[in-house]
């Protein structure tokens, strides 16, 4: 099985706002990098897209590390938050309804499809791969071509 790093951010100008994401693949020499922009959604939204469409990309099931600065994210994978929303209908312990659950529903699948290891890094620190991303998902979220987040609904 192929071991991949994926390194990933999200970005928003204003929350919500336009946002974007950036996402480093890394195999063995191979890199490849992919952005992309939407014109109104949440940092939430871009943190958890940034992940999902990273691993889409993958063509065969892969042994992933997964990089992000969204505590968000990776202590909802590894703190068991996703399980145990999805154990209680997508309600949170309050039972309120778990926020960007279309976006928790694809990721879970994806998962499962993969092995996937979560790991926090600090952002806008010393990682090269995370500053990089951020870069893609800045430049993204200013573009020309912005795409809608047709899972995004205002609260």
């Amino acid at each position: 099985m192929k071991k991949i790093d994926i390194f990933c951010d999200g970005a928003c100008s204003g929350n919500p706002g336009p946002g974007g994401f950036g996402i480093v693949l890394k195999y063995g020499k191979h890199r490849r990098e992919i952005s992309a922009g939407f014109t109104e959604t949440t940092n939430n939204r871009m943190e958890l897209l940034g992940a999902i469409s990273a691993l889409e990309a993958l063509k065969e099931q892969c042994e992933v590390t997964l990089y992000s600065d969204s505590s968000y994210l990776v202590n909802a994978v590894n703190k068991g938050w996703l399980e145990n929303w999805k154990s209680r209908s997508w309600r949170k312990a309050d039972r309120s309804t778990v926020l960007n659950r279309d976006l928790w529903m694809r990721l879970d699948a994806l998962i499962h499809q993969h092995q996937v290891n979560f790991v926090w890094v600090k952002g806008h620190a010393e990682n090269e791969e995370n500053n990089r991303c951020d870069e893609l998902a800045r430049n993204a979220l200013s573009g020309e071509d912005l795409h809608q987040d047709t899972g995004y609904q205002k609260i």
